[in-house]
């Protein structure tokens, strides 16, 4: 329902951001979404079709979820209702509920758009359940955060997931070009600047016209474009896009680890900085690293560990930034080291069978027999020292007795583990000729 501000025309006058008044007229016109607006996009095929579930949107920031929404709404006739989770409530729920009720009896349907819907919780986001699946509304929420994780399963049965992309270069310049033909005339910048700046956008449309906005409002025109050190001085470095309780803490992360594990230092040291860069806690990373040491490389180089405890007595010793160079030289060591997951593929096997085998007992020969009742059942009866036998090994079958002898451990022939698989060859044969295998 229009206020007496919009009813007189006046909110067609008042001052309204760059972005808000370059805002596509037409799903066509939305850039950096072919596969969602474009001629075989998803949604240009459900208006085609006259068949337009309720959806979630998922992408970040300044990619188009809210504009997409509004063209939806009007491309299939429905009255646009809009809300954001962050300011509303139950009563706010019922009575958009309640609106919407009211049309539907009138003929109209309802596109309730709901802004950072994660936000809402469990019972909130039930409430949308009876409404969605009686046609009442259709609904549409934009969320920055993993519907997997954020959003109801009941919920997301009932509505599509689409992805929203980053904006890519390309479509950031397509925005620059839109401003420019706005203000009829060339963005005040050099080149190199131009590349800044859509640097500086991260992928975020919304952003980039605002940045686009004060740079036009700071150069009159005919002004001397801005070079890189003057564009800097007009706009503020933009925070890079990262929850250190969400998608951006764990999509780094998984990063750093992975391109650790693939032996690519470069990429490693890459994904190290977006995470200093960005604030995280240099302690989460120096014991993500440790992990890496021991599940990644293992015993095929036994100083990896080390390195990493001893980045982080490096980076407490000395403090940031100073310290960070110690986190960066292990993370080289743990990339350029050679790989073996031998041992946690071994770990993961016995604890298999341990769970799997109860509680057999291992064999009597290695119990020890404190008192005399142990000593009549032959506990300990038949040990052999190792110590005392040729070669300091005796062979003798260590599992339980009602359990088949089991390889966890296969070193590879790589790095120290070569060394320790030719140690292990060689008892295996020790083991053969004394009849204990």
């Amino acid at each position: 329902m229009a206020n007496l501000f919009q009813a007189a025309g006046l909110d067609k006058e008042a001052p309204r951001p760059l972005a808000d008044r370059l805002r596509p007229q037409k799903l066509s016109d939305v850039v950096g979404q072919d596969h969602i607006t474009g001629p075989e996009g998803v949604l240009t095929r459900m208006i085609a079709a006259g068949r337009v579930p309720s959806v979630i949107f998922w992408g970040p920031p300044g990619t188009g979820k809210t504009t997409i929404a509004r063209l939806l709404a009007g491309a299939t006739g429905l009255v646009f209702e809009q809300m954001s989770a962050i300011f509303s409530g139950v009563a706010d729920l019922k009575k958009a509920f309640e609106m919407a009720r009211s049309r539907r009896e009138q003929g109209r349907g309802t596109l309730l758009f709901v802004d950072e819907i994660h936000r809402f919780n469990r019972s909130q986001q039930d409430s949308f359940l009876p409404v969605m699946e009686d046609g009442t509304i259709t609904l549409v929420g934009a969320t920055t955060e993993n519907p997997s994780f954020e959003l109801n399963g009941a919920l997301l049965s009932r509505a599509q997931v689409l992805v929203l992309n980053r904006l890519d270069a390309p479509a950031l310049e397509a925005l620059i070009a839109r401003a420019e033909m706005h203000e009829k005339r060339a963005l005040p910048v050099t080149d190199a600047a131009r590349q800044v700046l859509t640097g500086l956008a991260d992928g975020d449309g919304r952003y980039l016209l605002n940045l686009v906005e004060d740079i036009f409002a700071t150069v009159p025109e005919g002004g001397a474009a801005l070079d890189e050190a003057k564009l800097a001085e007009v706009v503020q470095k933009r925070v890079p896009l990262y929850d250190k309780s969400q998608d951006g803490h764990y999509n780094l992360i998984s990063a750093l680890h992975k391109t650790v594990r693939g032996s690519d230092p470069d990429a490693a040291l890459y994904y190290l900085a977006r995470m200093l860069t960005a604030g995280e806690d240099p302690l989460y990373i120096t014991r993500r690293m440790v992990r890496m040491a021991i599940e990644d490389v293992g015993l095929a180089d036994p100083q990896a560990l080390q390195q990493a405890l001893l980045a982080k007595e490096a980076f407490d010793f000395l403090g940031s930034p100073e310290g960070e160079l110690a986190l960066a030289q292990a993370v080289i060591y743990l990339a350029t080291a050679p790989k073996s997951n031998a041992g946690y593929v071994a770990f993961k096997g016995a604890m298999k069978h341990a769970r799997e085998t109860g509680s057999l007992s291992p064999p009597k020969i290695i119990l020890n027999a404190p008192t005399r009742l142990m000593k009549e059942q032959e506990y300990g009866a038949g040990y052999q020292y190792d110590h005392d036998e040729p070669d300091a090994f005796s062979g003798q079958n260590y599992f339980p007795d009602q359990m088949q002898r089991e390889r966890f451990y296969d070193p590879p022939e790589r790095g120290f583990e070569r060394e320790i698989r030719k140690r292990l060859d060689y008892w295996e044969k020790l083991r053969r000729e004394r009849g204990e295998g």
